[in-house]
């Protein structure tokens, strides 16, 4: 089984009820620890609980990194 924690988390909103996160997360099992970044876009339900569409995790390799944030930035 694995357990999935996160260390630490960033949000904004955008349109009508929009949001986009970017955190770092860390996967538990018997076999070990592993840290990664996601970055998921969700929707707020009327009573202000958060649902999430959909998920990208992105490696926690520096290269890999900022690879991804100079392509967002140059496109």
């Amino acid at each position: 089984m694995v357990e999935f924690q996160t260390v630490k988390s960033e949000e904004i909103k955008f349109g009508k009820n929009n949001f986009l996160e970017i955190a770092r997360k860390k996967a538990i099992a018997d076999e070990g620890e592993n840290e990664f970044m996601a970055i998921s876009r969700g929707f707020f339900l009327p009573d202000g609980t958060k649902r999430f569409k959909k998920s990208l995790a992105i490696p926690d390799q520096q290269e890999i990194k900022d690879f991804v944030s100079a392509k967002i930035k140059e496109l």
